[in-house]
């Protein structure tokens, strides 16, 4: 039970500050040190979690890879490229909502940390104009960014789900399906609901369709040749700054725009939050005590994946962290259940304070955070409930 006082106070803690107008990387950092204190760590184990934490190559790439993003979305504004991409999805798609929704879905096929970020942009462009508030933009930009995750076994979570579990990956993925379908749906019903028309608008700006090459050749090097999300940006940003003809005072711009103090923070204090809670044994202890409690299988089924989906903001994290204890319990092991954890987890994952997407599109589009979780919150359960369907049907 006094795990589950000291993480309820933690996040109490972090919600406040966000409230507050704080930086999420400053916030992310009291709260590692709150959490430390809370659980007594020692001072030595401390800094040792925070110096492994800064040397985690999870921690580089992932710095390196908003770096880079910041990097190649200032050369694509600025060289109207996502003007471009725009106008040429406009003639393409016959709905406007259609347009809004691309890009969050397509780069949502990078199974990247932190892929929010590169959508954002492009969401911003193709809603320029129209009478929507930060919070939405910030919703739409995250919840079409995230139903791969069901069903696109190039993200990791779900193949860490198949091997744990031991079944078949197609059968999980098809039992997961659903929730992908429902998570489109649910993402079309609550938002855009005072947009209407075409995409071919008149004030719509001219694009071809080689405006996509930029992000076409980062989605294939990624997704076909299995490069390093970090090194293929690298690339292509170098190869934009070549074919541009950037040079000096210009080059500097884009490396300034992406050295940013408050990526770094960010990404330092969310990870190292993450580090201290598996330091401190906040999550298993909070598992052992749900289990020693005598809680029914479909409640720990889903209580124990959510909550560790909220405090690690990654689907890994509820995965690893819950799924080999799940498996082992009586009934636990089945399709039905393994698909009502992981539904469960991913529900946590998406209403995370720590879910580096929903923090990084918060801060893109300078949304309010209460009302986001308004806007987030009641589709996300629906997603639990709709796999307690799921279970059932499979059972």
């Amino acid at each position: 039970m006094i795990h589950l006082v000291k993480l309820a106070a933690t996040l109490a803690l972090i919600v406040y500050l966000l409230r507050k107008k704080h930086k999420i990387g400053t916030v992310m950092l009291l709260a590692s040190l709150a959490m430390a204190v809370l659980y007594l760590l020692h001072p030595l184990r401390a800094f040792e979690t925070a110096l492994d934490t800064a040397l985690d190559p999870v921690t580089v790439e992932l710095m390196l890879a908003l770096i880079l993003i910041r990097m190649f979305e200032l050369i694509l504004r600025e060289r109207e490229t996502l003007a471009a991409m725009m106008g040429a999805f406009k003639r393409i798609f016959v709905s406007t909502r259609a347009v809004i929704v691309s890009m969050p879905l397509l780069i949502g096929m990078l199974p990247s940390v932190g892929g929010a970020y590169f959508s954002a942009p492009m969401v911003k462009e193709a809603t320029r104009g129209l009478d929507m508030s930060g919070e939405e933009k910030a919703f739409i930009n995250y919840w079409f960014r995230h139903p791969w995750e069901y069903v696109l076994p190039l993200y990791p979570g779900i193949l860490l789900a198949s091997a744990i579990s031991g079944l078949e990956l197609r059968s999980l993925i098809l039992a997961n399906l659903p929730l992908f379908v429902l998570m489109l749906v649910l993402g079309f019903m609550l938002s855009m609901r005072q947009v209407r028309g075409h995409g071919q608008g008149q004030d719509s700006p001219d694009g071809s369709l080689l405006s996509f090459l930029p992000v076409g050749v980062v989605l294939l090097l990624v997704i076909v040749l299995h490069v390093r999300l970090f090194i293929a940006l690298a690339i292509v940003v170098a190869s934009l700054m070549v074919f541009h003809r950037y040079r000096g005072r210009e080059f500097m711009k884009v490396l300034r725009h992406g050295l940013s103090l408050d990526v770094v923070l960010l990404i330092f204090g969310v990870m190292l939050f993450k580090g201290v809670m598996e330091a401190t044994g906040a999550v298993a202890g909070v598992s052992l005590f749900l289990v020693d409690s005598g809680v029914p299988l479909e409640a720990t089924l889903i209580a124990l994946p959510l909550l560790a989906g909220v405090l690690t903001g990654i689907t890994v994290g509820f995965v690893g962290a819950t799924l080999p204890l799940l498996v082992s319990l009586p009934g636990g092991d089945t399709l039905a259940s393994v698909a009502l954890a992981f539904a469960a987890g991913f529900t946590g994952v998406l209403l995370s304070p720590v879910h580096v997407c929903l923090i990084l599109t918060r801060e893109y589009f300078h949304a309010d955070m209460a009302a986001l979780y308004r806007r987030l919150a009641p589709p996300a359960l629906a997603l639990t409930a709709a796999g307690s369907m799921v279970y059932l049907l499979l059972s």
